[in-house]
């Protein structure tokens, strides 16, 4: 259906290469799931493969890319400014498909997504929708056209874990041939059957593609083995080498000495010595020639490196929060009733919830209520990285706020533990990729040294190749977390309690799978 040809993409401004000589064929049953380290290109590629326009400000391209007029269903990581404000029946009725069907078949799709009766014909703006209803209504536009593939760039992003299973059957099941951008592991290994993996390996200098009909799970556990037996046998091969260098040069060292020491009076001997000589030297270069042929150490994008300060921990009985709400509300809209949360010592709370529950909302709340505490230090990640970073701002500026130089130099380094390039350290703010803000609001997390972290949606732009190292930093943090997640390993491995948020308050939940 999608054929891609020899692709190479060069950012325009500091000409780094993406992606070099990229090929790869999207057929009928493909569900090909676009991984790869935040900042590595995958969002920019799947643009590219729609429509070459949406990144010609930014990137250069060569190559072939043939959509044999195929009708492509794209649905972006997040919605245009000029789409926010329309309603949701303006949003849908750009769809000229849209008017076709009865509002008999548009019920029966507004259930297919959970949604509320008469949703599609609602006159609420776009940008007053839940996260998870804005990607539900995204997806419904462009199902309504009756796409030949669908590209979906970060579709499990914000939608309650309800959906999130009817996202991983609708993907499994779809006929249609899709390439897909998660952060869900398990949404990865439920529905992928085709891997396409971008790296950037040599500290970000040289681009990788790897492209395997494989599943998730299958295509990371070969992975990880082939490159451990690849490396095991490449250290054996330099360990003997090293022994048959060794005895060569002692050798070399004892012919040298030899012609050094022979007398004047043998030159018959030292004829000899000569010829011994060049033809240890011909073997040398025949060793180097070796070891150039040797089994090379596999190359792989280093995870990211963080941590938090080893002081930092919660006394058991201390009292965290004790939250009351009568009502959670948005404007005039009553999201809940009765809301209730006691927080003592170093719990780690989870809160999940419906799309359009109110949990974003809560935690907003819970974060007024702590951030004039003197007796915690509390750090706040919002959903929405924007109301925390200014997007004018270089990496540099956000974290060295004295601007002397000692921690200029310090946020270097640690901005180097987390694959940030020296260009990407004066770049601004904006024109960086979800997951790098992410990165930088972890970061900024870590040197903040606070007990008490509130966070919506912790892992929802870090890749699943990062997200293991930050559910294992999280699981460890000796301080207290109150999260907002709809990341289902997250709150199998770092919460120790959840909580649903509901209608009539929060109901404490066993759920974890």
């Amino acid at each position: 259906m999608i054929q891609v040809k020899n692709l190479t993409i060069t950012h325009r401004k500091d000409l780094r290469v993406i992606l070099q000589d990229f090929s790869m064929v999207l057929n009928r049953g493909d569900k090909a799931a676009l991984i790869g380290e935040e900042g590595d290109g995958k969002s920019t590629l799947l643009k590219l493969l729609y429509r070459e326009d949406l990144v010609e400000d930014y990137v250069e391209y060569q190559g072939e890319i043939i959509r044999n007029h195929a009708r492509v269903g794209y649905l972006a990581q997040e919605l245009l400014l000029e789409e926010k404000e329309k309603s949701v029946y303006e949003f849908l009725s750009e769809q000229e498909n849209f008017f076709y069907h009865s509002p008999k078949e548009i019920a029966r799709l507004e259930k297919q997504f959970f949604l509320l009766d008469g949703m599609f014909y609602s006159n609420q703006k776009m940008e007053q929708l839940s996260g998870g209803e804005r990607v539900k209504v995204q997806l419904a536009r462009i199902l309504i056209d009756q796409p030949d593939v669908l590209f979906l760039d970060e579709p499990s992003n914000d939608i309650d874990l309800e959906t999130l299973e009817w996202l991983e059957c609708f993907i499994r099941d779809s006929r249609l041939p899709i390439l897909f951008i998660s952060h869900d592991e398990m949404l990865l290994e439920h529905t992928a059957n085709k891997i396409v993996h971008l790296e950037q390996i040599q500290r970000k200098t040289k681009p990788r593609w790897t492209v395997v009909s494989a599943g998730y799970r299958e295509y990371m556990e070969n992975r990880t083995r082939d490159m451990l037996h690849q490396e095991k046998v490449a250290r054996n091969e330099r360990t003997a080498y090293k022994k048959q260098q060794e005895k060569f040069l002692q050798i070399q060292q004892k012919v040298a000495y030899q012609q050094a020491s022979i007398s004047r009076q043998d030159p018959h001997g030292a004829q000899l010595l000569k010829k011994k000589m060049h033809t240890i030297k011909a073997q040398e270069k025949r060793m180097e020639k070796e070891y150039q042929e040797l089994t090379k150490i596999p190359e792989t994008e280093d995870a990211i490196f963080i941590r938090f300060g080893e002081k930092i921990s919660v006394p058991n009985g201390k009292r965290i929060l004790e939250f009351y709400r009568e009502q959670l509300c948005t404007g005039e809209r009553v999201l809940a009733s009765q809301i209730q949360l006691t927080v003592i010592g170093p719990e780690h709370i989870g809160i999940i919830g419906k799309n359009g529950a109110g949990k974003t909302t809560l935690i907003r709340e819970i974060w007024k209520e702590l951030k004039h505490r003197q007796d915690i230090r509390v750090f706040y990640m919002p959903q929405n990285y924007e109301e925390y970073l200014d997007i004018k701002k270089t990496p540099i500026a956000f974290l060295a706020e004295s601007g002397e130089k000692e921690e200029i130099s310090r946020v270097r380094t640690y901005l180097g533990s987390m694959k940030y390039t020296a260009e990407e350290m004066s770049h601004p703010l904006g024109e960086l990729s979800g997951g790098q803000k992410a990165k930088l609001l972890l970061l900024k997390m870590s040197m903040a040294g606070s007990e008490v972290l509130l966070l919506d949606e912790p892992t929802r732009n870090f890749s699943p190749l990062s997200n293991p190292v930050i559910r294992q930093l999280l699981q460890e943090f000796q301080g207290t977390i109150i999260s907002v997640s709809h990341d289902r390993k997250y709150i199998q491995e770092v919460c120790t309690v959840v909580y649903e948020l509901t209608k009539t308050g929060l109901l404490k939940t066993d759920r974890k799978q």
